[in-house]
């Protein structure tokens, strides 16, 4: 019975190495009072038993390493802190590569579940843009035209694009139409350009120019071809091209494909046409459908095609 509160004194020494406290209850234990040489010895020995290869092991600490009795006061040199400190490193390398593409689908989800529709829209989109800016994209972008006119206007929209951006384009979209008479290619070509009168400085001179020097062209096309849509969707042999992308960032800003058809427009006359404006022109006749997978409108316009 004398024997067994000195084993209880031993193990309650060794717990307080690993709890989390330990390091606290053992600052009280440093030789306040005096001991004999043999005593050391023997709480040297409790002390050093418990710590080899199990509890180091247990602890991914190497068994080379020494503790005094100065180290075992502080947290940093417990076996119980390196353990933590180490594995949270690991931790820390092992979820770093993934931390950015994480947080990026994180913010996406979070910002599509701001919508009152409860749908998913292109990143493009945010519940803070302009309703016109909304319905372009619910309504419009995307969705495959086939009438000569609107394939105009939207070649001509893309190109103002260089001065403008979709949302001041969107706004300003009646104004545009009541200036080239509803895109009429026909009726375009006859305007010169002292009957082009432009309010609110809706483009340069230099754009207005190229808007109807492409009418001459369209309708030089539409006598060679039937129909500037016939030849404007034989580039895609009469099929949009259904991308599968997950993520903004893949959306290219041109392709092989707009840099044909830009090289063919330009050699056919037309201004302002390079391959980053065809391209826009392609997602938005619907050319192409660069409409992300997650966006309610992706699969919406792949059955538009399909009907």
């Amino acid at each position: 019975m004398s024997a067994q509160p000195r084993v209880d004194s031993a193990d309650r020494e060794l717990r307080s190495v690993l709890c989390p406290a330990g390091n606290k209850l053992q600052q009280k234990q440093p030789v306040k009072k005096p001991l004999s040489d043999n005593a050391k010895g023997l709480t040297f020995t409790a002390k050093k038993t418990p710590l080899s290869p199990t509890i180091l092991r247990r602890n991914g600490v190497s068994m080379n390493a020494s503790y005094s009795s100065e180290a075992s006061s502080s947290c940093e040199s417990s076996p119980l802190s390196i353990a933590s400190s180490s594995s949270g490193k690991r931790a820390l390398r092992r979820n770093g590569s993934n931390s950015s593409s994480t947080l990026r689908r994180n913010l996406m989800e979070e910002r599509d579940d701001c919508f009152s529709d409860g749908r998913r829209r292109c990143a493009w989109i945010t519940p803070k843009s302009d309703q016109c800016y909304i319905a372009f994209h619910d309504e419009e972008w995307g969705v495959p035209v086939h009438d000569d006119k609107k394939l105009f206007e939207l070649l001509s929209l893309s190109g103002a694009l260089a001065e403008l951006s979709w949302k001041d384009i969107l706004s300003k979209r009646q104004s545009f139409r009541e200036v080239f008479m509803d895109f009429d290619p026909v009726a375009i070509s006859e305007l010169t350009n002292k009957k082009i009168t432009s309010p609110d400085s809706l483009l340069s001179e230099q754009k207005l120019r190229s808007i109807l020097e492409n009418a001459n062209q369209v309708r030089k096309i539409i006598v060679k071809f039937g129909s500037f849509n016939k030849y404007i969707w034989n580039f895609v042999n009469h099929k949009p091209t259904q991308s599968r992308f997950r993520y903004q960032r893949q959306v290219p800003a041109k392709t092989s494909k707009a840099e044909l058809i830009s090289k063919d427009l330009v050699r056919r006359g037309f201004r302002s046409v390079s391959p980053t404006v065809i391209y826009s022109f392609m997602q938005t006749a619907g050319l192409t459908n660069d409409h992300l997978t997650s966006c309610f409108r992706h699969h919406e316009c792949i059955s538009k095609d399909e009907a």
